[in-house]
């Protein structure tokens, strides 16, 4: 998946979908795509006014937060697990090596892997 499929993937089709899962690529991609965005409009936002950046950042939270659940349901992990990242200092750290670990291979208790229907049958 390239940036522009995980932007597209993110932004429309999976807006908002908490159920599923998603590929480490997805995940990675559509987090490089916001935290992109939010370095520009943090830029712009100290050059006009600072309440505009929770503006225009707003639209990228529900994707990030649904991208990042579907990520955990593909490592066999619940979404509230998300919530590891809250503890002060390890949390984080424990939050984003849980977002690099390999998908669980086959069908898990979320649906099946996106990592073998994306490979061409053959």
């Amino acid at each position: 998946m390239s940036l522009t499929d995980a932007a597209r993937t993110c932004l429309t089709s999976k807006f908002a979908t908490f159920s599923g899962r998603a590929r480490r690529a997805e995940y990675w991609w559509f987090s490089v795509l916001y935290m992109g965005a939010a370095a520009v409009i943090v830029g712009v936002a100290f050059a006009i006014e600072a309440p505009l950046l929770s503006v225009f950042l707003l639209p990228f939270i529900v994707p990030m937060l649904s991208v990042s659940v579907r990520r955990l349901h593909d490592t066999g992990r619940s979404g509230w697990r998300m919530l590891i990242a809250l503890i002060p200092a390890v949390g984080p750290v424990l939050y984003l090596l849980g977002m690099t670990v390999d998908s669980t291979p086959g069908t898990n208790q979320y649906g099946p892997s996106p990592k073998t229907a994306d490979q061409p049958v053959g």
